[in-house]
């Protein structure tokens, strides 16, 4: 079987780039997996920041531009986190991505780290599945100008600050009044997104496959503000009203501050995500796993 993927990306963690023995560490599997890529016939090069970050020379380097014009595929390897981060960045360009989880949960880096040497041949040749997931872009309005916008592929949260005071916020939908929030917060969040702050909100899981968001009050003054599932076409604004030091804040990566009168308008992107997976992987395993689902059952 032909290789299907020749010239590969290979991109590490370096949001947070580890020091001394884990950066070590962190060199050292890189250059394992890179080289593995290279016996199983890729051309590999390695992202700009994570080169930077970890002082690694194995490699030729390619910026995100450079991955989006000349990679087949980015391989992944870190935590979801790091597949927030260059997954946003490489939408544009279509590139499909393989994740291999160094982190703790992985929801979307799904091939385990001990156990790459099996799987990746098999995807380099063509056996996978493929998963498209939408992404969210935010903007926030002051005084009809954009002051800042950014991608989201899992939430745009919208919060209070330090100050124990909630914050009350006037939510539209296409321009129609739904309510006034009074809440520490707000989600919106995607299909990919409700497994994670959503989650913990009280919002509920979305399938990938479904076309919505959820809109999901955090801690909320009145019980009866529950979360929404809202078709993802739709456009959410959501404007402060009241409250001190709020933020709003893009897969927890990118954060502004926020005045009041501030209107944070999310829209659906052009853009999507495209995520392989090992044949076989189904979305109800991963909650299965995740979640830890039936553990103590017989």
């Amino acid at each position: 079987m032909s290789l299907k993927f020749p010239r590969v990306a290979l991109v590490g963690k370096y949001t947070e780039a580890p020091a001394g023995a884990a950066a070590d560490s962190t060199r050292e599997l890189l250059a394992d997996i890179g080289g593995f890529l290279r016996e199983h016939g890729c051309q590999v090069h390695l992202a700009e920041r994570t080169a930077q970050a970890l002082d690694i020379t194995d490699f030729p380097i390619l910026d995100v531009a450079g991955i989006g014009a000349e990679a087949d595929l980015a391989v992944v390897v870190g935590g979801d986190g790091t597949m927030l981060g260059i997954g946003r960045r490489l939408a544009r360009h279509g590139t499909p991505l393989i994740g291999i989880n160094q982190g703790r949960l992985g929801f979307i880096t799904d091939i385990p780290l001990d156990g790459y040497r099996d799987t990746l041949p098999r995807m380099l040749h063509g056996e996978y599945e493929e998963d498209h997931r939408s992404l969210m872009h935010g903007k926030v309005m002051r005084g009809g100008d954009c002051v800042f916008d950014a991608y989201a592929m899992n939430d745009v949260v919208v919060s209070r600050g330090a100050a124990a005071s909630m914050v009350e916020l006037r939510v539209e939908v296409d321009g129609h009044f739904v309510a006034n929030h009074r809440a520490d917060g707000i989600i919106v969040a995607t299909p990919t997104g409700s497994t994670a702050y959503a989650l913990s909100a009280g919002g509920p899981l979305l399938h990938p496959l479904v076309p919505a968001w959820a809109l999901v009050p955090i801690a909320p003054h009145t019980l009866s503000n529950r979360p929404i599932v809202l078709a993802d076409p739709v456009e959410i604004a959501i404007e402060i009203v009241g409250g001190r030091d709020a933020s709003a804040s893009f897969d927890m990566q990118s954060l502004t501050s926020l005045h009041h009168g501030d209107r944070i308008v999310v829209r659906r992107s052009d853009f999507r995500v495209r995520f392989l997976h090992p044949r076989g992987w189904s979305y109800f395993d991963t909650l299965r796993e995740k979640l830890h689902w039936n553990e103590g059952t017989v």
